[in-house]
């Protein structure tokens, strides 16, 4: 039943998908006489954790109980006040955690005062699939940089477009879809200028439920070339468009941006171009943990290059476009042997409708 019980709890966890960030997903349930009792999940950055959610919704006095929460209770004060004195307060016997949790203000102390109370804990169960569901917390707690996902969608034989330029539609609605829920768990996504010069994208989420969120709009235009009727600085949205520029842009193009309420971000250049690394730092001190990357293939090489990518995500359509200029999804300069490519690692293959879809990690050096 343990493993039963922390399985309902992550299944809690994944409701918040898409707004705790920057704050993991997390879920609670209570159980006594082998019955759940309560359950509860983190709804929303700032907000009550789970274990307060959990406690909240119990049908019955808890005191005796055990509780089973995916990640460990916190034991400092943040937003709210620390779950691991309430647990004590309300009388629980075992705390069963998922894992630990790898943010320095907590890892190991709110274990270490449950078991000085007196509280039996376990700790371990299902963490490998708890640290799956929250690889973007993880990545930007112990970084303090955006957790970055590169999306592509391409032809049987690599294409992104026609030799006429003509992109839309490669893959399938289904596979459109799938990407709209990607930007919902996302805090950021970031394109390059020349995607908004080719497309004109509003880079919103559009989910079939009305229900997702947008994530904050970034721009990587080195030289100032954004149009401001642009949709990404015209769109309603709730979330804000970030310009990242060098100070190539001019003042005039600066101060016609932010008159907007565009977020202009002059970041040092590298090979006269924004630099990604400096650029992720940035956005990570901003709060910003995640990124979806759907940039062009000059952008896609230089953020593999610079080692920026954690996580592909390209969904094949079955059709086949040829053509030797015909534009594939990582272009750049290229790598020039065959034992510096970018390697993948834990990949998964699935179908969404006629499409392929294949996920995978890059490979770290010395990983």
């Amino acid at each position: 039943m343990k493993v039963e019980f922390m399985k309902r709890a992550i299944e809690l966890a994944r409701k918040g998908t898409g707004h705790t960030n920057p704050n993991p997903l997390v879920g609670a349930v209570i159980v006594k006489d082998n019955k759940i009792i309560g359950e509860g999940y983190h709804k929303v950055y700032g907000g009550p954790h789970a274990e307060v959610n959990a406690f909240a919704n119990a049908s019955e006095d808890v005191v005796g109980a055990t509780i089973y929460v995916t990640l460990e209770p916190c034991s400092h004060f943040g937003k709210t006040p620390p779950c691991a004195d309430l647990i004590i307060r309300k009388g629980i016997v075992k705390v069963v955690i998922g894992m630990e949790d790898p943010n320095d203000l907590v890892a190991g102390k709110g274990i270490s005062l449950l078991k000085e109370k007196g509280i039996e804990v376990e700790v371990g169960v299902l963490e490998d699939d708890i640290r799956k569901q929250n690889e973007i917390f993880i990545k930007y707690i112990t970084t303090k940089r955006p957790f970055c996902i590169s999306k592509t969608g391409m032809t049987l034989d690599g294409k992104t477009a026609t030799v006429t330029g003509q992109s839309k539609w490669i893959t399938s609605a289904l596979a459109r879809e799938y990407v709209h829920t990607i930007r919902h768990q996302v805090a950021g996504i970031m394109v390059g200028i020349g995607t908004v010069l080719a497309d004109d994208p509003s880079l919103t989420t559009r989910l079939q439920d009305g229900n997702g969120a947008d994530p904050i709009r970034i721009i990587v235009d080195s030289s100032g070339r954004i149009p401001l009727e642009a949709k990404v600085l015209t769109v309603e949205s709730t979330s804000r468009t970030i310009v990242a520029t060098t100070k190539n842009m001019s003042t005039e193009k600066r101060e016609a941006l932010e008159r907007t309420g565009v977020t202009v971000l002059v970041m040092p250049s590298k090979d006269d171009q924004v630099d990604l690394k400096a650029l992720m730092s940035e956005l990570g001190g901003l709060g910003i943990d995640s990124i979806l990357l759907e940039g062009g293939s000059t952008l896609n090489f230089s953020a593999l290059k610079e080692g920026l990518v954690d996580k592909m995500v390209t969904i094949i359509a079955p059709k086949i476009f040829g053509g030797e200029m015909a534009k594939t999804p990582v272009g750049g300069r290229g790598i020039l042997n065959i034992a510096d490519a970018f390697l993948l690692e834990e990949m998964s293959v699935s179908l969404l409708g006629e499409d392929i879809l294949i996920e995978g990690y890059i490979k770290k050096e010395g990983v």
